[in-house]
């Protein structure tokens, strides 16, 4: 069975019985390359999902923006020992708390000021701890501020500015330095960005990263001219007849938010990312021979810099996922990329030559990606034909 077939007879059983709707993916191994799509936008639309439909990648926003902030460490801007305080002066002389799980009063100095490399690292002090309790004291209380702090929203949080200004009004919940938080160090990275940069971060993101790599489709929003490509979301299927609308088509991504969201913003495609993932697999190099982003910094930042992670298979880079050992669905030790809990994957096998992209229309129903993501990246990952125990629910 040819790549395209494998991948396509793995995904396509999933899409027929709706879970998720739609989907569209793209597998490469070297210069083998197999696209394709499946499905509609979802119930009552009978739209086709194509190649080239957009969908909210949620937290694959994550690497795209880290390559921005690659960019910075490349030309002098960034330093991953210096003070974020430089840049965000809301995050200088930082209090944390006594106990992570305590009243918000109770807590002493930080020992040391946050460095890029904190943020970069998500060790910033605060975040979501996969550990503990969601979403705990500090995450409650931005909650409370008027801060998003559930799946993806863009047109829920304030400009930047506010944003930072309210992040530095609570304490951190570790010291610098000292543990792997989820998801707001990628929010931080963004304001931080923008503010070294010196202009707004969907500017320095199309200046720096998208323009060179042609992502024409990939942005905080559907560009314009492009909204018949974004269909509705889905809440997960509870295996009843009908499915729950999170986001309609019109909905949270349609318009510029005033918040940029680092971590969870972007709507994008299959080719795009593509064009993406080509870039970081020859090394930092776009297509046209344009450097993107050095080899020193690349190597830097998507080695195992935190962890370990995820019962000890992963770690974390500058921005990014790490894989440290070789996973149940075939991902080798030093694949990198990350996922997005709205439907989305996109990791890269250099050692391999492999580059697996999946993006669908149907949030995930916890913190494990549902079962086509398992099915799709064990076909990906696997030399020979369709295994009929991983090619179909």
């Amino acid at each position: 069975m040819d790549l395209h077939a494998h991948i396509a007879s793995t995904v396509e059983p999933f899409v027929e019985r709706g879970d998720p709707p739609g989907a569209a993916w793209l597998v490469a191994r070297g210069e083998d390359v197999a696209v394709g799509a499946h499905g509609t936008h979802g119930p009552g639309d009978g739209t086709r999902i194509r190649p080239d439909s957009l969908f909210r990648i949620s937290s694959v926003t994550k690497p795209i923006v880290a390559v921005a902030a690659w960019t910075l460490l490349d030309d002098g801007t960034l330093d991953l020992d210096a003070p974020v305080e430089r840049w965000l002066p809301e995050l200088a002389d930082r209090r944390v708390m006594r106990d992570p799980s305590g009243p918000l009063d109770d807590t002493v100095p930080a020992r040391r000021a946050i460095t890029v490399g904190d943020v970069l690292e998500l060790r910033l002090g605060i975040g979501l701890d996969f550990s503990g309790p969601f979403p705990g004291p500090v995450l409650s209380e931005l909650g409370r501020l008027g801060l998003q702090a559930g799946p993806p929203a863009p047109q829920t949080n304030p400009a930047p500015d506010v944003w930072m200004q309210t992040v530095g009004s609570v304490p951190l919940s570790y010291q610098p330095g000292e543990r792997w938080l989820y998801h707001t160090g990628s929010e931080v990275l963004g304001v931080l960005v923008a503010r070294a940069a010196g202009s707004p971060l969907p500017e320095v993101l199309a200046e720096r990263v998208l323009d060179p790599l042609g992502m024409t489709s990939t942005g905080f929003g559907v560009r314009a001219g492009q909204s018949g490509r974004l269909g509705p979301h889905w809440l997960p299927s509870d295996g009843g007849p009908t499915l729950t609308a999170y986001d309609p088509a019109e909905g949270q991504w349609s318009q510029p938010p005033a918040f940029p969201n680092a971590g969870d913003g972007l709507v994008s495609t299959v080719d795009d990312l593509y064009a993406f993932a080509r870039m970081l697999r020859a090394g930092g190099v776009s297509d046209d021979g344009t450097r993107v982003v050095s080899e020193k910094v690349l190597a830097e930042a998507t080695r195992p810099r935190v962890g370990p992670l995820d019962n000890g298979t992963s770690s974390w880079g500058l921005g990014l996922g790490v894989k440290t050992a070789t996973q149940p669905d075939g991902r080798q030790a030093g694949s990198y990329g990350w996922d997005g809990g709205l439907g989305s994957t996109l990791w890269i096998d250099p050692a391999a030559g492999l580059v697996g992209i999946l993006l669908a229309n149907q949030m995930w129903s916890s913190p494990q990606p549902s079962a086509v993501f398992d099915a799709f990246w064990r076909a990906a990952c696997s030399e020979g034909a369709g295994d009929p125990a991983v090619t179909g629910p």
